[in-house]
């Protein structure tokens, strides 16, 4: 395995997830149990799951589930889709059959730090970084700009994780049509994709847009599920799916099979399942803006474009990750200070923390992070 630094997200993670109290900074929706996801279940589906046999199951995933998936795009059957044990998996796996020695990557900041990592340990990678003064936009003179002969994966993430970016659609569909020009992969971390704010926003999807373009997806965020641990990865290249394969044989050959079968309810049931979730951040979002309203002095606030997770400003004299620290080793307060989205390739807010506002009842953290704020103001 190649060499990679800590992944600073999950050791932060792994140090105070399940103990703070208040767990604000949650990336995935509001999850749901295995009785009411079952719920949600076709007779079929609900009898494949009770009665499956718990063998090895087909590397590339579950037909029925990659039909599922295919269905979900506008180009692409089962054939073009390929499962993985989450996105980071597939993530990991298509930088490595896509990157080797003297190729180059263009990847956008901030990002999810595999996004960044994963490419650098394998080539030479430029940053690209969305502009904090101009609404988090992407300057795509900047990609242009970036682009070498040898440039063969544009990676992007919209929306974005942290800061809940939406480009334009015009803008996607030209970064699309850049990246055929130049003939490289266009590869968009599309997870959040179906969690906009404004539903006119929505982006085509990469594999739609391009037959060279990589659609990463996973039913951990937008469907709020990650304990499925499925992923996938969809593309009409089919000589690059059958080098996903390959290289998946080396990892984790094949995925669970319960956990395929519920994957396929859950794609199923997708419109319903982000309905829910879409109904959740709208109730959400006035409790996230009155208390940043309360505190104007401290905080500078935007709701996300799209997705679960904001990216506020902290304005307070000591700093960000001293502010972030004693919130969680004071009030068990939990949130993901600007130094784990820090960046090789460009710079990165320093001043800015990561807030999630997709999981149910925020109240109670929201009132324990009021109840500090206040004594501590």
């Amino acid at each position: 395995m190649t060499q990679l630094p800590d992944f600073r997200l999950e050791t932060y993670f792994s140090r105070w997830e399940f103990v703070a109290r208040h767990h604000m900074t949650a990336s995935d929706m509001q999850t749901m149990g295995l009785g009411e996801l079952l719920t949600l279940a076709d007779d079929q589906d609900r009898a494949a799951f009770e009665n499956m046999s718990l063998g090895y199951t087909t590397p590339r995933g579950d037909p029925a589930l990659r039909e599922a998936i295919a269905r979900s795009y506008e180009r692409a059957d089962a054939d073009d889709v390929i499962c993985f044990a989450g996105a980071e998996e597939a993530l990991y796996i298509a930088m490595n059959v896509l990157l080797g020695a003297g190729d180059h990557a263009v990847v956008v900041t901030p990002n999810y730090q595999a996004a960044e990592t994963v490419p650098l340990s394998l080539c030479e990678v430029t940053g690209v970084a969305l502009d904090p003064d101009n609404d988090w936009d992407l300057d795509l003179d900047q990609i242009k700009a970036a682009i070498r002969p040898n440039t063969r994966v544009v990676s992007v993430n919209f929306p974005n994780n942290p800061t809940g970016k939406v480009i334009s659609v015009a803008a996607f569909a030209e970064l699309a049509r850049l990246c055929d020009e130049h003939g490289i992969h266009l590869f968009s971390d599309e997870v959040y994709r179906g969690l906009e704010r404004d539903p006119a926003r929505t982006l085509p999807q990469a594999a739609d847009l391009s037959a060279r373009g990589l659609s990463l997806n996973v039913t951990s965020k937008a469907l709020g599920l990650p304990g499925l641990r499925i992923g996938w990865l969809v593309c009409r290249d089919r000589a690059l799916i059958d080098r996903l394969e390959r290289a998946k044989h080396y990892t984790t050959i094949c995925n669970s099979g319960p956990s395929e079968i519920l994957a396929r309810i859950a794609l199923k049931a997708r419109t319903t399942i982000l309905d829910r979730n879409r109904a959740l951040l709208t109730r959400n979002q006035p409790v996230f803006d009155a208390f940043f309203a309360e505190f104007p002095d401290t905080f500078e606030w935007q709701a996300p474009d799209g997705g679960c997770v904001a990216f506020p400003r902290y304005l307070g004299p000591e700093g960000v990750e001293e502010f972030c620290t004693r919130l969680v080793e004071e009030a068990g307060i939990f949130l993901l200070p600007a130094g784990i989205y820090r960046s090789e390739l460009t710079p990165t807010p320093t001043d800015r923390f990561r807030i999630g506002i997709g999981r149910a009842d925020p109240e109670e953290g929201v009132a324990a992070l009021t109840q500090w704020m206040r004594a501590h103001r």
